[in-house]
């Protein structure tokens, strides 16, 4: 059986085949006259008796007559047939999508009887090659790495019918989805933190860039979820996309939480200001060190300071930046990136690895 298969994309795949089944009908023996007679060629297949096959796992299938049809019967002169016929057919595959787009599916060209039972009707592999793929076989997004030949016998209460199947191995070819999709995503999310180097006053820029990136991965999120069937489990891409969408809607949040600052540092300097106006036209200072009852608010603040100046990298590099605002977007700067790499850490390692144990 030669076949030449293209997948569709979703749960079913279309293939094209040249299909030969050969067996033995000792009431069509004749004479070769000394083997001047090889065989003899039919192209009407209702003249001889023939097995009752069919495909179980067919959704639609047709014949080719284009000039003519393309089927021909050989009868050899000890009574052996041979029967050569070019279909194609689509085929249901069952697909598991948990991996996807790091998957490996297989799908199945099964071959039962349909109404000789096994007592009148076996069928089996011819030995040596029995199934030949196209060498320029070319699928859009898979590459068939292997085909397995095997028994798929089936048991009903009319009894039990020979059953042969074909499992063809395909992996999803990634670069395509790296290119089309992870690539874009993470040039969504990277663009998203353009908005931490900005300054917190430049609001209709910082609002502007949020809010389509946000838009864009949406959009992103959506068409890549229209493009495959409707399944109850979460698939690899549902994980990116997800945790992609997360990452710029944290940007925009950030953006709030900025503004909210900016505008409470506001508030803290007027505050700061309106004290440092009364102090002016307060009492002096040397009288309130005389007082015992504001000794011990001086003391105390000398503790705290006493206690703020000691050495820490990190609130020592933080003291550069005077507002908190600022420091939130630098600490946003960072902390961002960090997290983003930890999860593409995560997320490769997790679905590389559970690739290859299902492989194995």
């Amino acid at each position: 059986m030669r076949c030449r298969s293209s997948q569709r994309g979703r749960k079913e795949y279309s293939v094209q085949l040249t299909f030969r089944e050969q067996w033995l009908d000792e009431r069509l023996k004749f004479n070769d006259f000394g083997g001047k007679i090889k065989y003899l060629t039919l192209t009407d297949a209702a003249r001889v008796w023939m097995p009752d096959l069919f495909f179980s796992n067919e959704k639609e299938g047709h014949f080719h007559n284009i000039i003519m049809p393309n089927v021909y019967i050989r009868i050899f002169p000890y009574g052996s047939v041979l029967y050569s016929i070019r279909i194609s057919l689509t085929l249901s595959c069952p697909m598991n999508l948990k991996l996807y787009p790091l998957d490996r599916q297989v799908c199945s060209l099964r071959m039962a009887s349909y109404g000789w039972t096994t007592n009148d009707l076996v069928f089996l592999w011819k030995d040596g090659d029995p199934v030949q793929v196209v060498k320029n076989l070319h699928l859009p997004r898979f590459t068939l790495e292997k085909f397995l030949t095997d028994y798929c016998n089936s048991k009903t209460n009319t009894g039990e019918y020979s059953c042969l199947k074909v499992d063809l191995l395909f992996k999803r070819e990634f670069s395509y989805y790296l290119i089309q999709i992870y690539i874009p995503c993470c040039m969504l999310v990277i663009v998203s933190w353009v908005s931490f180097w900005l300054d917190q006053s430049a609001v209709p820029a910082r609002v502007s860039l949020g809010v389509t990136t946000l838009l864009t991965m949406a959009t992103q999120t959506s068409g890549i979820n229209a493009s495959l069937p409707p399944v109850s489990y979460t698939k690899a891409i549902d994980v990116w996309t997800g945790v992609c969408l997360t990452f710029v809607f944290g940007a925009l949040l950030e953006f709030a939480l900025v503004n909210y600052a900016s505008r409470s540092d506001m508030h803290r300097e007027n505050m700061k200001k309106q004290r440092a106006a009364c102090e002016d036209h307060g009492p002096d200072p040397g009288d309130l060190m005389e007082d015992g009852n504001t000794t011990f608010p001086m003391v105390r603040q000398c503790e705290i300071h006493m206690q703020q100046s000691r050495p820490n990298c990190c609130r020592t590099w933080l003291s550069k930046f005077p507002t908190r605002s600022k420091r939130i977007d630098v600490i946003s700067r960072i902390t961002f990136p960090l997290v983003f790499a930890l999860f593409n850490l995560i997320y490769w390692s997790t679905y590389l690895f559970r690739e290859e144990a299902e492989d194995s």
